[in-house]
């Protein structure tokens, strides 16, 4: 054959093949040019290398327009019944701190990387947290994003993911002056042998309709009904809760699913309540046990019940019905996931170590109490978690690992003021990394004190 033919084929078989690459990775139909099948697409496994990286802080831009922060304020009056910087009483009731209505999603553009997420779904989100910082003014705001909310008004953006991530929260480290609660104690209890949500800190710009405003560092976390299940458990198909409820009885208001929601079926927690909360308990032990265990794992209640109340996580179960799921595991039943730990490490506790003085109205702690079985492994995980895991020398590192990638955005470089700050002040900041230090070392004096 002619070699200037061959020569011909040959760069057409190269275009060719870079051409179906091309096709792989770019989505025709998207409008936005920055869509690739890593970054965009449904069709990318998840990259928690990106999006959650352990090393190194990321950065996020959110746009939004003069239009649609009006938007947030008019529905937020509403759901919380003040304006933003309103101040004034807090209490519960229809439009307060205690409303169950949840703020609307609006539109946003989002940007990380030099890549553009369009349309994405954005939402203030929280409870008394949120309640106290939109009164003060602080536009610091808890809020979640979730990437296709809105594909249905805008076809382009069906299935877009971040990186392979559909839903993330963003927590604000409200309360807590340190600003790696959130993020160090979901480290912990993976250390622990607990699954929980994945956790980054990520430098926050917010443009509300008058230019790009450093809002400071956030956590960012995986939302437990989107990649995680899959990641930690190694399945995803069972039904998730997140409870609402102290579990004395079953209301299904109280057990929203967060996902199989078209399948009517509670059967999975109702028999849990039902087992836990029979008279078998006192009158047959054994049996109890034995069928409870059938329906809940009680093994992993244990387990982060001891670890919970050994770091004190007090704005849970057994001090508040809230804060964490549960996942209807395929051959480990159901089991317990924590969230929302931006004010564990704290010295505010409403269950004691011992687990004296615990309320009727907690029964899942309060059985463990008062079973002699169960107590002895809740003390038995205590000084495990205490003694392998909550050292002074492992939480140091993991402390000053996590204060040190944020300094530089707190009090460095950047700095975090007011009013896009929930600090005081940044010396705030520099003090409470000794108290969390002090806090660990306390704690090891009371597991010491306990186990004797």
């Amino acid at each position: 054959m002619n070699p200037s033919k061959i020569l011909l084929m040959s760069a057409a078989i190269w275009l060719l093949a870079a051409c179906v690459k091309n096709a792989e990775t770019i989505t025709p139909t998207s409008t936005n040019p920055d869509w690739t099948t890593e970054s965009h697409s449904n069709d990318a496994d998840p990259d928690y290398n990106v999006v959650f990286p352990q090393d190194k802080v990321n950065t996020l831009e959110i746009i939004m327009t003069k239009q649609t922060w009006q938007e947030i304020k008019t529905d937020m009056i509403s759901v919380k019944g003040a304006d933003f910087g309103a101040g004034g009483n807090q209490g519960g009731g229809p439009g307060g701190v205690n409303s169950t209505t949840e703020p609307k999603y609006v539109s946003v553009t989002m940007k990380f990387n030099n890549k553009t997420w369009n349309n994405v779904g954005f939402r203030l989100k929280g409870n008394s947290s949120l309640s106290s910082i939109w009164r003060s003014g602080i536009y610091k705001l808890p809020f979640r994003m979730q990437f296709d909310e809105f594909e249905d008004k805008y076809p382009e953006i069906k299935d877009q993911r971040f990186y392979g991530f559909k839903e993330v929260s963003m927590s604000p480290a409200f309360k807590d002056n340190s600003l790696i609660r959130e993020k160090v104690t979901a480290d912990i209890f993976r250390m622990a042998g607990i699954p929980a949500a994945q956790t980054a800190f990520y430098k926050v710009y917010i443009n509300f309709g008058d230019g790009l405003k450093y809002c400071g560092v956030y956590t960012m976390i995986e939302a437990i009904e989107d990649n995680m299940l899959k990641a930690q458990f190694g399945e995803e198909k069972g039904n998730l809760y997140k409870p609402e409820s102290t579990f004395q009885s079953f209301s299904q208001a109280q057990f929203e699913k967060k996902n199989n929601e078209d399948t009517a079926d509670w059967s999975d927690i109702q028999a849990v309540i039902t087992t836990l909360n029979a008279s078998t308990r006192t009158s047959n032990p054994t049996q109890w046990r034995e069928n409870l265990e059938t329906v809940f794992n009680m093994d992993h209640f244990i387990k982060w019940l001891a670890v919970n109340s050994t770091l004190v996580n007090w704005d849970t179960y057994g001090g508040m019905a809230h804060n964490h799921y549960l996942y209807n595991h395929s051959t480990k039943k159901l089991m317990w996931i924590p969230w929302d730990n931006n004010e564990a490490l704290t010295s505010q506790t409403r269950v004691q170590l011992s687990l004296a003085g615990v309320a009727n109205s907690w029964p899942l702690i309060n059985y463990v109490a008062n079973d002699p079985i169960y107590y002895v492994k809740y003390k038995a995980y205590v000084k495990d978690f205490n003694d392998n895991v909550f050292t002074t020398n492992k939480m140091n590192e993991l402390f000053d690992k996590a204060t040190n990638l944020i300094t530089p955005y707190v009090n460095g470089t950047e700095k975090e003021e007011k009013p896009y700050s929930n600090l005081t002040n940044t010396a705030s900041f520099t003090a409470a990394l000794p108290v969390l230090k002090q806090h660990v070392v306390g704690r090891n004096q009371a597991v010491a004190s306990f186990l004797k």
